[in-house]
C-alpha cells in the first residue's frame, strides 16, 4: 500500500496506524497522528485500518527546555 506521510511516498504493508508507528520505529504515547485532515485518538490507533493513498500526518511532541514545549514534524 502506498501511503503520504507528512509529505512524502512511502510503500508500507503496515495496515493500521499502530503497525505504522511500529514500523517506523515511533513510540505512540508521543505524538499525534491525522490521516486525511482528521485527528485519530489515539486509543484507535490499534484499529484504525489505513486505505492506499491516504494522507497520515504524524507531529512528535517534544518536551524541554524549561517552560516551552515544542511541537515538530517528523521526517522521514
Amino acid at each position: 500500500m502506498k501511503l503520504r506521510i507528512n509529505g512524502e511516498y512511502k510503500e508500507t504493508q503496515s495496515k493500521t496506524i499502530s503497525e505504522l508507528l511500529k514500523e517506523l520505529d515511533i513510540i505512540p504515547e508521543r505524538v499525534a497522528v491525522e490521516v486525511n485532515l482528521t485527528i485519530i485518538k489515539r486509543q484507535e490507533f490499534e484499529n484504525y485500518y489505513l486505505k492506499d493513498g491516504d494522507t497520515i500526518e504524524i507531529v512528535n511532541f517534544v518536551g524541554g527546555g524549561g517552560l516551552e514545549f515544542k511541537i515538530s514534524n517528523l521526517k522521514f
